[in-house]
């Protein structure tokens, strides 16, 4: 199987619905730039933003609009990175469980409509699942497979490998990536008003 490929349109329309009849929400634009300009839409101003590590947050431009403090948030990144010391530091980590916004992506979309996140620690997954107010993934079309069990597939076989290997040619071989948890989103609670859960699906490929 091809992890890397676009699904075609009749694929894309298919999967979107599979994704709402689970609850979740799914607006799908048409490039990179329009990705970016929905996330600004969606943020209000004041609102806390948290960020899992996520290379297409860094395609579309978002990580260096975070980075740049030209914008009207609370940045919990920033926060960690200035804190210096330890324990506070960590403090703020789990703060920022609780942004009322949390940012990432999706390791693969199941055409039945699951969600597949693989992570390395964890941290992430918590306020995907559960903690944060309003969790929000933007994802290429490319991460698309057939069922589960593919998308399951997509995260050992595709992504481990591509971002082991990464990391190991910048830090020389002296780390690597694995799976540490794996997290299947099966659906989001109906009756839960009070907090609100969206995929940004891209009609190009961005990310891995």
């Amino acid at each position: 199987m091809d992890f890397d490929i676009m699904a075609p349109d009749a694929a894309i329309e298919s999967t979107v619905e599979a994704v709402r009849r689970r609850n979740i929400r799914v607006v799908v634009l048409g490039s990179k730039a329009q990705a970016l300009s929905r996330l600004k839409e969606m943020i209000p101003g004041g609102a806390s933003v948290s960020t899992g590590y996520s290379r297409t947050l860094k395609e579309i431009g978002f990580e260096d609009l975070l980075k740049s403090g030209d914008h009207p948030w609370r940045n919990f990144k920033a926060e960690i990175a200035a804190e210096t010391d330890r324990s506070r530091q960590m403090a703020v980590r789990r703060q920022s469980m609780l942004a009322d916004y949390y940012v990432g992506s999706v390791s693969a979309i199941a055409a039945s409509g699951e969600l597949v996140f693989g992570s390395q620690s964890g941290s992430q997954l918590a306020p995907y699942a559960y903690s944060a107010s309003n969790a929000i993934w933007v994802a290429g079309a490319q991460k698309i497979t057939p069922d589960l069990e593919g998308a399951v597939e997509r995260v050992r076989r595709y992504l481990v490998p591509v971002l082991d290997n990464d990391m190991k040619e910048r830090t020389a071989g002296k780390m690597g990536v694995f799976i540490g948890k794996l997290l299947i989103f099966e659906r989001e609670d109906a009756g839960n008003v009070d907090r609100t859960v969206t995929l940004l699906l891209v009609r190009e490929k961005v990310g891995l």
